[in-house]
């Protein structure tokens, strides 16, 4: 990594500091087109949800599938995009809702998997950030997520564009005036979730080997993005679980200092992963938490918010944490060996 980049001079950071804004270009400029797919869903609700994805796209579709299921009474699952693109089989999609989630909108698995959807039935609904890809212009209905361009390989605020187009899709279509309101406030507190200072975890984080991200419900998405940002940018082995499954074999390996980052927010699931944090100081790991009042180990600082909005506000504080974590373990967060802005999976 060249001697010049600092923490506050990568692409990852001022694009990640820039998710209120894109959010707040997203939801004027949608709000008509969210409005007529409402009303398509209510006027036919679909049988299931299918969400089509990979990689963040795919973590904000987890975030999307306890949404969905919770908020719109919908069964939701993720399909693998090789069941159509290398094994050319797609089940009968009649009456499906698909949600293509792309920033890039050009992997080659995802357009055929989609078109092969749409081709058996499905309602074919993208949401992208180039509003002139295949992706976005083969489907039924557009969502662009207006993150604007987006050079780091790390995907930050087209991430979070993509939670808040997943709940403002739920908001209106099901009419729910709270959740509306809490979207409002939405681009507001990203910008202040950006300002909170994470950096009190670097020194437990920067002489790592290993991570277990670990949420539950909502958050489940975010543990997976962190966990995967982890690998990307600063190098290193993490893992996101539920902490419904954590104990389930992965609890073997955590000891003496091994480091776990937990997700809350103040939901019926918060109890619980907080009995997990107890759980994890008890073995001596270093716990690391957000929207976990009270529970041992290293509290990061949260905003007040709704529980369904407080997890899009704890990955945008995360981002400006591994942006740096990354710069402090000698990488260049925009350029992990390896990988390419838009990965073109067959």
């Amino acid at each position: 990594m060249p001697d010049a980049v600092t923490a506050e001079s990568t692409l990852m950071f001022h694009e990640a500091a820039e998710a209120g804004a894109a959010v707040r270009r997203q939801r004027a400029a949608n709000a008509g087109p969210l409005a007529a797919l409402a009303a398509r869903l209510r006027d036919a609700p679909p049988r299931a949800v299918v969400t089509l994805a990979r990689g963040s796209s795919d973590n904000a579709a987890t975030f999307g599938r306890y949404l969905i299921e919770r908020r719109a009474g919908v069964l939701t699952s993720s399909a693998s995009p090789s069941v159509a693109s290398v094994y050319d089989a797609v089940p009968d999609m009649a009456g499906a809702l698909v949600l293509a989630i792309s920033q890039s909108g050009r992997s080659p698995d995802l357009i055929a998997a989609a078109e092969q959807a749409r081709d058996r039935g499905a309602m074919l609904v993208s949401l992208v950030n180039d509003e002139a890809s295949p992706l976005a212009t083969m489907a039924d209905a557009c969502l662009p997520l207006g993150a604007g361009p987006e050079k780091s390989v790390a995907a930050t605020k087209s991430f979070i564009a993509s939670l808040a187009a997943l709940l403002d899709l739920v908001a209106v279509w099901t009419q729910d005036a709270a959740l509306t309101a809490a979207l409002d406030a939405l681009p507001d507190l990203l910008d202040r979730a950006w300002q909170l200072d994470w950096s009190p975890a670097l020194p437990l984080l920067i002489p790592a080997e290993h991570l277990y991200a670990v949420a539950r419900g909502h958050a489940f998405g975010i543990a997976q993005e962190a966990a995967l940002k982890i690998k990307e940018t600063c190098g290193f082995h993490a893992e996101a679980f539920s902490a419904a499954e954590v104990r389930h074999g992965p609890m073997a390996l955590v000891n003496q200092g091994f480091p776990v980052l937990l997700f809350g927010q103040d939901d019926e699931s918060r109890d619980s992963v907080a009995e997990l944090a107890a759980e994890f100081a008890g073995r001596e790991a270093a716990v690391i938490h957000a929207g976990l009042p009270g529970a041992p180990g290293l509290a990061l600082p949260v905003l007040d918010a709704d529980p369904l909005i407080a997890p899009v506000l704890e990955i945008e504080s995360f981002y400006r944490l591994a942006n740096a974590l990354a710069v402090a373990r000698g990488r260049d967060p925009d350029r992990p060996p390896h990988l390419a802005k838009v990965t073109e999976t067959v």
